[in-house]
């Protein structure tokens, strides 16, 4: 597949970029435009020592668990997460309240008012830690190239749990390309992929408390960790009220999944205002 001419999602038909306006509660007019023209934007000092501390301590021992699980497959490896260098764990408000709370933080529940809208759930939470050593990049790919969610434009905040540098494997995005929608992917050994090797690649590290906001349909990748420690990171993902996954079977017939699972999809806004829980 050509970085230069990808191609569209057999499901993306008529896609349009929906560009967001203000007045915005917590991003500038210049994110605003970054987001809107470059598909993303660094928050640094987006959270405090004490928040992320908090984070961390509570997401340590549900990844030791899942690698822990890991080790019972065969070289510690299940479909793309692997023990020793790279692990996803998924739905995490699920097990923890702390977790759960979080995802409600103000600061987050603001962000999707400037960058969704007004009706807003949680779509997806997990972390992800890259171990020290390794070598392999996360291919390029777009977080709408996985479950096709319509609407397509949802948001993605990338939070820094550690400082996320080039050396480690912080995040690069493509810019422009959210603007066409979802693209086709295939699938690879380490991850379903939609380009090679863009040459306009840009690489946005954050520090530890930071985070980069992007959209669903800003292809990016992370680069190999050749450092002695860690580079640990927990994704959260909001989609409009109402989202809806949709699948093809082999007889090229659709169904829709609502996102609306309350134990993992909860909503954050209605009607602009945040929901408590």
């Amino acid at each position: 597949m050509s970085p230069l001419q990808p191609s569209a999602h057999a499901l993306n038909i008529d896609f349009h970029w929906i560009n967001r306006r203000g007045p915005f509660q917590v991003i500038s007019d210049a994110q605003a435009q970054s987001y809107d023209e470059l598909g993303y934007f660094v928050m640094d000092d987006a959270l405090t020592a004490e928040e992320i501390a908090r984070v961390v301590t509570e997401i340590d021992p549900l990844e030791h668990r899942q690698v822990e699980e890991l080790r019972k497959f065969k070289d510690g490896k299940f479909l793309i997460a692997r023990a020793d260098e790279i692990t996803f764990s998924t739905h995490l408000v699920r097990q923890s309240p702390v977790l759960r709370d979080f995802t409600r933080s103000p600061l987050l529940v603001a962000l999707c008012a400037d960058l969704i809208g007004p009706d807003v759930r949680l779509y997806w939470d997990q972390a992800v830690y890259k171990k020290p050593d390794t070598s392999a990049p996360f291919p390029w790919h777009q977080d709408n190239g996985y479950a096709f969610l319509e609407p397509q434009q949802y948001l993605t905040c990338w939070i820094a749990l550690t400082d996320a540098t080039e050396e480690n494997g912080c995040p690069w995005v493509v810019p422009g390309l959210h603007r066409r929608g979802t693209l086709a992917h295939r699938a690879t050994d380490i991850g379903l992929v939609c380009l090679s090797d863009p040459g306009n690649a840009i690489a946005a590290p954050v520090k530890k408390g930071g985070m980069v906001v992007f959209s669903s349909l800003t292809p990016h990748s992370t680069g190999p960790n050749l450092t002695d420690a860690v580079r640990k990171a927990y994704i959260v993902q909001y989609a409009p009220a109402g989202a809806s996954v949709v699948q093809v079977d082999a007889q090229n017939r659709q169904s829709r999944i609502p996102a609306d699972d309350e134990e993992r999809q909860f909503p954050v806004l209605l009607g602009g205002q945040p929901v408590m829980p």
